[in-house]
């Protein structure tokens, strides 16, 4: 991980940047500020291993919301840094892992469109797990499931409402997907709620066999699906060049040239023909295209 890479010294406290404001600057529809999924919970030594420019930085950033401008010349306006040092900065979070660049294609039957993506982790992340997260992967360590499901917290919670449906631990794990179907099916707590507890005999005999009992003969109808769900691809760019890349490829956010390592020139695709190949090829078109037509005479 990027963090293991870093000085385990915490740096003195920057000054604290004031806390972003709904006046914000908001991007583009499809642009701006994206947040990284999986991420720790907030504290206040999340950017401790940062310099202190750029732990202020990153902690106005953490706090934005998905879809605000972060560019440099939108920064530069309310943050108390002029263009170049915020550039810096920003470079400076992505080599910790905090941040990265790229553009995203996002399709569905009848469009195609790519948008620019910047992507924002307040938990560092290193490249293979930017490279996971650009093949649409969870990284293992993330893959952490709720100890309990909402449906399980209200099936537990039944009995504080109504003592006589209380359910024990094993009621509510063999009744919690049928409350998780009701759940996809577009019905809110309230509702199953109502569906549980309206009406009720006197005395109840069997709390679990009831619930069954009404969580199958009262369950909603099927939500109609509105649309097919968009399909996404997401390829990540070199902060320096801007040209896409590998992830795997991209250490830090920067390609092996913009690294300094000129003579490690990305992979072609397979079947590619060489640039001088087709730079040849298009000047015989050109050249082609330039003739005059020829005429025949008889």
């Amino acid at each position: 991980m990027a963090v293991s890479q870093l000085s385990g010294a915490p740096r003195p406290p920057h000054a604290p940047l004031p806390v972003p404001s709904q006046s914000h600057p908001m991007a583009n529809p499809g642009y701006g500020k994206r947040s990284a999924p999986s991420q720790l919970p907030r504290t206040e030594r999340d950017f401790s291993h940062l310099a202190p420019r750029e732990a202020a930085i990153a902690a106005y950033l953490d706090r934005l919301p998905d879809g605000a401008d972060i560019s440099v010349k939108t920064l530069a306006k309310v943050l108390p840094y002029g263009q170049c040092a915020l550039r810096t900065a920003l470079n400076r979070l992505q080599d910790a892992g905090h941040l990265r660049r790229g553009s995203e294609c996002v399709a569905n039957d009848h469009s195609l469109l790519w948008v620019t993506r910047t992507f924002f982790s307040r938990t560092a992340r290193d490249d293979a797990w930017w490279a996971a997260f650009a093949r649409g992967d969870v990284p293992p360590e993330q893959r952490r499931r709720p100890t309990r499901s909402r449906a399980f917290v209200l099936l537990a919670a039944l009995g504080r409402t109504v003592p006589s449906l209380t359910l024990s631990a094993a009621d509510c794990a063999r009744l919690e997907p049928l409350v998780t179907e009701w759940f996809e099916r577009g019905a809110a707590e309230v509702h199953v709620l109502h569906a549980l507890t309206d009406g009720l005999p006197t005395p109840v005999h069997h709390a679990a066999g009831l619930v069954r009992r009404r969580l199958a003969d009262k369950m909603p109808p099927e939500r109609i699906t509105p649309a097919a769900r968009r399909a996404t691809l997401l390829t990540i760019e070199c902060s320096e060049c801007r040209a896409p890349g590998r992830p795997e490829a991209l250490l830090g956010g920067r390609c092996a040239p913009c690294r300094g390592n000129p003579d490690a020139m990305p992979a072609e695709p397979a079947g590619a023909l060489p640039a001088r190949q087709v730079r040849d090829r298009m000047n015989e078109v050109r050249a082609a295209m330039a003739l005059p037509p020829q005429r025949a005479y008889r």
